[in-house]
């Protein structure tokens, strides 16, 4: 199927996308890079392995698009893989942790430290980052990328109940850790 000037129809083009259409193809990287990007960093925490991150996931995606079920939404679909490239990120890093020496650490601020002038949203995202993942996934999901609690759930393979339930215990969580980091409630 060949995509057509002009048209809008997500649907559509997935399906066209999936055909071997490469402007299909073009257009699913070009609109998915951003929000699998933000997402991989916000669970990686740093721009490198969030780039690497995203890439695979966007390689993943185009190599299984004749897997993916029309019922479902393919945004839960796409975050589920990017969910999984993260975590095997994570497994690669506890690995590396012991064949390679531990890096130096950065002392230098992050660009959005120095880009923000606020201290609030400075500790909130230190508090994101002490988070513990099953925590820090559910609120950059539901925050930052606007899903569902449904989709959320998708994502996740969880229970409806223990996604809200995670959503609430991550917001005390880390209203307790912006209190500890001298927030007011």
């Amino acid at each position: 199927m060949r995509l057509h000037e002009g048209m809008d129809d997500e649907p559509a083009r997935i399906t066209a996308a999936a055909g071997g259409d490469p402007a299909a193809q073009a257009w699913l990287v070009d609109r998915w890079t951003a929000p699998v990007f933000r997402f991989s960093r916000r669970m990686l925490g740093n721009d490198e392995d969030a780039r690497d991150a995203a890439q695979d996931t966007l390689v993943k995606v185009l190599r299984n698009l004749d897997k993916f079920d029309t019922t479902r939404r393919f945004s839960s679909w796409v975050f589920q893989i990017a969910r999984n490239t993260c975590i095997d990120e994570y497994r690669r890093r506890k690995r590396r942790s012991w064949e390679e020496p531990p890096d130096v650490a950065d002392t230098a601020p992050t660009p959005l430290a120095e880009a923000s002038t606020n201290q609030d949203a400075e500790r909130v995202v230190a508090g994101m980052d002490r988070l513990p993942p099953m925590y820090r996934e559910v609120l950059v999901l539901y925050h930052f990328e606007h899903l569902k609690y449904v989709e959320i759930a998708e994502v996740l393979d969880l229970p409806l109940g223990t996604v809200m339930n995670r959503i609430f215990r991550a917001r005390k969580k880390l209203r307790e850790i912006y209190v500890s980091m001298g927030g007011t409630r």
